[in-house]
């Protein structure tokens, strides 16, 4: 009798637990490096030491009148601020900026005063003029392919010698005339340079529009579709292109903003002071851009955030007034600030290849 033999199944043994194989690209970067990633890390440790230093250094800054007086200043740069930081990590700068702000003051003052309108004219004409001198420096960058130093540094050179011109031709002097008796100037001023009391200190109103146009910005960046076209365009246009990224769009809207923002900070500064010295403005392109580069945009493109900036602009009134409420010769401001500038474009480059160190 013969007998058959079955064949057994095998069995696979699972393998003993083990630690995890990693190849490095899914491993998991410890909190620190995550948050150094962030481009406003470095410059929030930056502002919160100049704090520190100043409070110690000038002890008027602790007062809440003083602090208010700290913030009235970085609102005044950091609502400019905003805007640029944008165009800067969409690839591109402005060097008109700064007069493109006291272009806008002029339209709305000369325009109102000399045709005897209603300021609020003067006001929504200056917001076409501003929006029109950022759509002309985007579409000419665009068109030409220039650089957007060469095209800004010539429309820096033409704002600034029609300031000087018109206001000259149209008034017979070097500044407008007072328009505060004028229609409309009390609604106007409450919108754009008003004081409200916080705990019997005054606040001007240009320390809220700057944080609520910060977190606007915020969102616009890492929420909508729109920000992501900013670091497409500002990391590679071309890949941005070929991926249906509208980048003729992004770039003209980009300069458009920068109109905006010079729009309202003209608008400030004509209904703080009623008047407009046509031959300001000039430097300040450079005080917007350094605090957009100190709160951690490269030049570049490509990289950024909108709340660096605002620590940027603090860090800048910080220390303008923070001089002075220390009694330091107001000269070395200057130093200061190309200090701040060196510095922090140094701890940015450290930050980033610590936070892409694997």
């Amino acid at each position: 009798m013969s007998m058959t033999q079955q064949a057994t199944p095998a069995v696979d043994t699972p393998p003993a637990p083990g630690p995890k194989q990693s190849d490095g690209r899914t491993r998991q970067r410890p909190l620190a490096l995550r948050l150094l990633a962030r481009p406003e890390v470095g410059v929030f440790l930056g502002a919160v030491a100049v704090l520190v230093f100043f409070l110690f250094a000038a002890p008027p800054v602790r007062d809440g009148s003083s602090m208010a007086n700290i913030l009235y200043q970085s609102s005044t740069i950091g609502i400019m601020a905003l805007p640029v930081a944008l165009l800067m990590i969409g690839g591109e700068f402005d060097l008109s900026a700064g007069v493109a702000v006291i272009t806008s003051a002029l339209t709305a003052s000369m325009l109102s005063y000399q045709l005897t309108m209603n300021v609020w004219v003067g006001v929504i004409v200056a917001l076409l003029v501003s929006l029109a001198i950022g759509a002309f420096n985007g579409w000419l960058l665009v068109k030409t392919g220039l650089p957007s130093f060469l095209v800004t540094l010539g429309t820096f050179l033409i704002l600034q010698g029609v300031n000087l011109a018109i206001t000259k031709l149209v008034t017979g002097n070097v500044a407008t005339d007072d328009i505060s008796d004028m229609d409309g100037f009390a609604q106007a001023q409450k919108l754009f340079a008003s004081t409200f009391e916080v705990g019997g200190v005054n606040v001007k109103i240009t320390v809220v529009w700057w944080l609520v146009f910060a977190a606007l910005a915020t969102w616009v960046l890492l929420r909508t579709k729109y920000g992501n076209w900013i670091f497409a365009v500002g990391g590679n246009k071309d890949s941005a292109r070929a991926v249906g990224v509208p980048v003729t769009f992004t770039k003209i809207s980009l300069f458009m903003l920068v109109g905006f923002g010079a729009w309202f900070v003209g608008m400030h500064q004509l209904f703080s002071f009623n008047t407009v010295q046509s031959g300001e403005g000039v430097g300040q392109e450079l005080i917007y851009i350094a605090a957009a580069v100190i709160g951690g945009c490269l030049l570049t493109g490509g990289y950024g955030s909108a709340i660096g900036p605002v620590f940027g602009a603090f860090m800048f009134g910080m220390v303008q007034q923070g001089i002075v409420y220390a009694g330091w010769n107001p000269d070395w401001f200057k130093a200061f600030l190309g200090v701040m500038l060196l510095g922090a474009v140094l701890i940015n480059l450290w930050v980033q290849r610590t936070a892409t160190r694997r």
